[in-house]
């Protein structure tokens, strides 16, 4: 009878221990607002292969090394901030936000003005003045907003105006992936932000999304051996509890058991544990670098079309470079927060002041398919190669600017030429992608 109970025992320990288990498993972000905006269609949508597959075969060889060459860099990059003694922020950056809302009015996304009497309240509680006071190392525990100041109210420009309002913002400065390390300047003085610098961007967190870890944690995550989501929109759960939504590109330590994945939890005091995952299938998640293959290229690019536009990460989904960082990140590329900086990224080659004629010859004969970006100020594309003599290119696209100076919106990730849209009649020619492109991006 004893030996019984006691076998009945270890299997309900067993069981409730396999239940309690971190499991990454498929899922779906949940829809929003931000999926009844308008997405009007282009010619090319219909007139040009939409599947990436397609174009998957003009890729090129990547060299071992090169990759490899950029992995470690990637991994340098990424977990920079746990050796930073203070912030590492180019001063030019810091205080845009609070000349962004004290020089122009801000607007609530209905239209009414955000009172002075406000925002003053928003840069009192940054506290500023105690930038670097704190420089604790941290890390996040679930996917985050990062925010322009401490509030999670949502300001605009002018909604009236085109290319204004909703979804554009400004508070959203970008969103940060689960397991991206931190370094906390300091907190907000309603303690509820934190003010941090991660590898890809920086600004205000909730504190509530972030843990504190210390150097015995540091050497056990960061391991050099690491991997990456590879299919979008998954989740985490432990147990029943929904921890977080797991994005196309977030990266887990791989355990040196090689059959779990390691995340970190949050304890009452705020501090860091490391948790074992359980990935529900093998192919939702792979060992970094992803080797570049024509089917790994066709599989992640998959994986970003349709989705709808997201300014700064905001609502779960991406914005253009978004985009471009998560689609290059599984293949041990690097890439920061913009538009601007990921043009800084790679090697640059110049198309500016080409021809029509010209520029899109050159940018088939030195981009390269799937890890060559094209750049204009404002927007950064992925080349995927050519169709019938156009390069081809996919981008996370807000809209066609018009004549009138609105825009026919899209405002999701198509495939397109460099002349979306050039069929219609009311699109302002000087506009035109391939006219404002100014940089092609190598890697």
């Amino acid at each position: 009878m004893y030996k019984k109970l006691t076998l009945s025992l270890l299997l309900l320990l067993s069981f409730s221990t396999l239940d309690a288990a971190y499991v990454l498993k498929e899922s779906k972000r949940v829809k929003s607002k931000i999926d009844h905006m308008p997405k009007g269609k282009v010619a090319d949508m219909r007139n040009i292969p939409q599947n990436p597959a397609y174009y998957a075969s003009q890729i090129k060889p990547f060299s071992k090394n090169k990759q490899a060459k950029l992995d470690k860099e990637f991994n340098k990059k990424y977990f920079k901030p746990w050796s930073l003694s203070k912030l590492d922020i180019p001063i030019e950056d810091f205080g845009w936000e609070i000349r962004f809302i004290t020089k122009k009015p801000i607007y609530r996304a209905k239209g009414s003005v955000i009172q002075a009497t406000t925002y003053t309240k928003w840069i009192e509680n940054a506290q500023y003045e105690q930038i670097n006071t704190k420089k604790y190392k941290a890390i996040t525990i679930r996917r985050t907003d990062v925010k322009a100041l401490p509030t999670s109210t949502s300001y605009y420009r002018d909604p009236k105006k085109t290319g204004e309002g909703f979804p554009f913002d400004y508070n959203q400065n970008s969103a940060l992936h689960i397991n991206i390390p931190l370094l906390i300047s300091h907190f907000s003085k309603d303690k509820r932000w934190a003010f941090v610098q991660a590898s890809y961007s920086f600004g205000w967190i909730k504190t509530s999304d972030l843990a504190l870890v210390n150097s015995s944690f540091i050497n056990i995550f960061k391991n050099n051996h690491y991997a990456m989501v590879i299919k979008d929109n998954l989740r985490l759960f432990n147990d029943k509890k929904d921890i977080s939504l797991v994005k196309l590109g977030a990266l887990f330590p791989i355990d040196k058991d090689g059959k779990h994945y390691l995340v970190a939890s949050r304890d009452k005091k705020g501090h860091a544990h490391i948790e074992k995952v359980i990935a529900t299938k093998p192919n939702i998640i792979a060992k970094k670098p992803l080797p570049f293959t024509p089917h790994n290229v066709a599989m992640l690019a998959r994986e970003f079309y349709g989705e709808p536009y997201g300014w700064g990460g905001s609502y779960e989904c991406r914005d253009c470079s978004a985009t471009t960082r998560d689609f290059l990140g599984p293949f041990g590329i690097f890439l920061r927060r913009n538009s601007s900086k990921q043009a800084k990224d790679g090697s640059s080659i110049t198309i500016k002041g080409l021809s029509k004629v010209k520029k899109k010859k050159k940018i088939i004969k030195e981009a390269e398919p799937f890890r060559s970006l094209l750049y204009v100020p404002g927007h950064i594309v992925l080349y995927l190669g050519q169709y019938k003599g156009e390069p081809v290119i996919m981008h996370t696209y807000w809209g066609i600017r018009k004549k009138d100076r609105t825009k026919h919106i899209t405002g999701r990730t198509i495939i397109t030429t460099t002349e979306p849209g050039k069929e219609r009649r009311d699109v302002r020619e000087k506009s035109k992608l391939i006219h404002t492109l100014k940089t092609i991006v190598n890697f």
